[in-house]
């Protein structure tokens, strides 16, 4: 995916998977009691990055295109930074389109607000690739993440991040602090399948296997699940986001759903704030065709049946 950036490479620090990343941003940039805006919902594994660091983490809300920017920019002033994910969000698989990631960093350099923008998800398009990164529109405060995990193999654990030279030094020192630096072998090896066009040609097969995928999940959505349930449909990515009527939650119910043999798991955990117990995320990159219309077929008589008890 083309993402605008212009980068020196002394910008970029290789870094044992993306999630490595976000645990060196949370090392440099904050501080007990620091503000840190996060979408609501957003990654569980950036929570729990930054947890360690005992910032005060602050939900952005916003709604099927994205963060709203008129909260963004009302909850901005002492924040360290605002993490987002633009590309099919875990958890949500939402993406930012075009006027919404423009005015987010157009708000963003108006107030001086750093950007962390982790993208691990935004070569997996289905049917046309997102708008360039945010940090191509805000290239002085923004920290840029990415990974091979899932677009080669999660086992290798290779990521990278691209900052402002004035952070280098820290987040290198950071770095060398944790496993002075990412196996020489594992980069040899990404290096040669991006050499040798092998990943170029991959990442289309993943592509096509994804939004088939996706595309039976939703099928067996609207052919199994009873009134009042609803969903998205990503437009890439791994996973969407269902919405129990208001009464159910979604933690309640996955006893249940794991007693007959399906997992999902409860949005509850994916927010900073006040969660929103209804919501649970699906994954459909995992499974064959005829397992998701199974499982679907499974988790919705489990909604049928929570409902008709006035609960889970």
């Amino acid at each position: 995916m083309q993402q605008r950036l212009h980068v020196q490479p002394s910008q970029v620090l290789i870094t044992t998977g993306s999630q490595q990343g976000l645990d060196l941003v949370a090392k440099v940039l904050i501080d007990a009691g620091s503000k840190v805006l996060v979408e609501s919902p957003t990654y569980l594994g950036a929570l729990q990055a930054f947890a360690p660091m005992e910032p005060s983490l602050v939900g952005v809300p916003g709604d099927d295109g994205g963060p709203d920017v008129e909260a963004m920019a009302a909850l901005a002033p002492g924040a360290r930074f605002f993490y987002l994910l633009p590309n099919f969000q875990n958890p949500t698989g939402r993406t930012i389109g075009e006027a919404r990631r423009a005015a987010i960093a157009e708000c963003a350099q108006r107030l001086n607000l750093p950007l962390v923008e982790d993208n691990p998800y935004g070569d997996l398009w289905f049917d046309a690739p997102p708008a360039s990164s945010l940090a191509a529109r805000h290239p002085h405060g923004s920290i840029y993440l990415g990974s091979f995990s899932k677009v080669l193999a999660p086992g290798l654990r290779l990521g990278y991040l691209v900052a402002p030279l004035a952070l280098i030094p820290k987040l290198l020192q950071a770095k060398q602090a944790a496993d002075l630096h990412s196996p020489s072998f594992n980069q040899r090896i990404v290096h040669e399948v991006i050499r040798n066009g092998f990943l170029r040609e991959h990442v289309p097969t993943i592509r096509a296997l994804y939004k088939s995928q996706r595309d039976t999940m939703l099928a067996a959505l609207a052919r199994h699940m009873p009134h009042g349930v609803s969903w998205n449909a990503p437009s890439g990515g791994m996973f969407l986001w269902l919405r129990l009527p208001a009464a159910l939650s979604a933690v309640d119910l996955l006893p249940h759903a794991v007693a007959r043999g399906v997992a999902f798991v409860p949005g509850a955990p994916f927010y900073a704030g006040e969660p929103e117990h209804e919501t649970l995320r699906l994954s459909f990159v995992t499974a064959t065709a005829e397992q998701i219309d199974a499982g679907i077929a499974t988790l919705a008589q489990v909604v049928r049946e929570a409902i008709e008890r006035g609960g889970a």
